[in-house]
């Protein structure tokens, strides 16, 4: 469903694009170039915004405050992560790493890994992390969260599929890995006493605690990450200490989606602060992939 609702948007954009070329490159190139970028960098506007926010929200927070150039730095490396993974990978190469389940194309005692996108994603979002496990020879299943704006615990079925396949194909437990939404996902899913399925967890940029924007959606999913819902309540009360001690959780000060800040730590897991990194971005950040990839290794 997300692939084609991308592949739809970046098709109206293109449209959108010859059309404006095509009427004003005649009248004036500098207007028709002017014109070209607005259309393509239009939601640099939006992101901007949500920076703004970001900053006024997290002046309350705990976590280090984000200099103005950090945010700066930051909203310019989301709007280019930004076309990359909602306008290339999501729409159009979601399936460009199939899913490493077969004997012969992993290599034998590798730790297996789930990994869960966020909100508003699919399996796409992960390419670059599909790529360094395909070449390092872990099994791996990258799951596809529908409906796109479902209740949270109605990916359960999901997510039991994927650790039972990567489980079968590695001999044991596999790691979960996961983006923003998806980490509430895990942590659902959890509540049906299955720790014992899980080697560890990792979560980027997760609203554990929900986030504030959770109160501009009117998906049921949106809805479940609206700061102190009785679903996230909830969620807290179900978790035993020893729970948490199986997670750790990335974190950022320019986190654009997830603020205030502390709310994408867990209490009790090994929060990992990295300044100055945008939502998105931090999935793909050096730091967390590199030390992301080498617990995963040493397991």
């Amino acid at each position: 469903m997300i692939a084609r609702l991308q592949q739809a948007v970046v098709a109206l954009l293109a449209a959108a694009l010859v059309a404006w070329l095509t009427w004003a490159w005649p009248r004036s190139p500098a207007l028709a170039v002017a014109g070209a970028t607005a259309l393509l960098l239009g939601h640099a506007a939006v992101l901007a915004l949500e920076f703004l926010m970001l900053r006024q929200v997290n002046r309350a927070d705990a976590v280090p405050q984000a200099r103005a150039v950090q945010l700066v730095r930051a909203w310019w490396q989301e709007v280019w992560m930004a076309l990359r993974v909602f306008c290339w990978r999501q729409p159009f190469r979601a399936g460009a790493v199939p899913d490493q389940l077969l004997p012969g194309t992993f290599a034998p005692g590798r730790c297996g890994v789930v990994l869960v996108h966020g909100f508003m994603c699919n399996r796409g979002f992960w390419t670059p992390w599909l790529q360094r496990l395909r070449r390092s020879g872990h099994p791996f299943v990258a799951v596809n969260l529908e409906p796109a704006f479902g209740a949270i615990d109605g990916y359960a079925a999901t997510l039991e599929q994927a650790v039972a396949q990567v489980t079968a194909a590695a001999g044991r437990p596999p790691v979960l890995v996961c983006h923003s939404m998806g980490g509430l996902v895990v942590r659902a899913w959890l509540r049906g006493g299955v720790d014992r399925r899980v080697a560890h967890v990792i979560t980027i940029g997760s609203p554990h605690a929900g986030t504030w924007l959770g109160r501009f959606s009117r998906a049921a999913n949106g809805r479940q990450m609206v700061p102190g819902n009785d679903w996230l309540a909830a969620l807290g009360k179900a978790e035993a200490p020893q729970r948490r001690e199986m997670f750790t959780c990335w974190y950022s000060n320019c986190d654009n989606i997830v603020f205030p800040s502390s709310t994408a730590t867990l209490p009790g897991a090994d929060n990992r602060f990295i300044p100055g990194v945008s939502h998105v971005a931090m999935a793909f950040h050096p730091d967390v992939m590199h030390a992301s990839l080498a617990k995963i290794d040493a397991l």
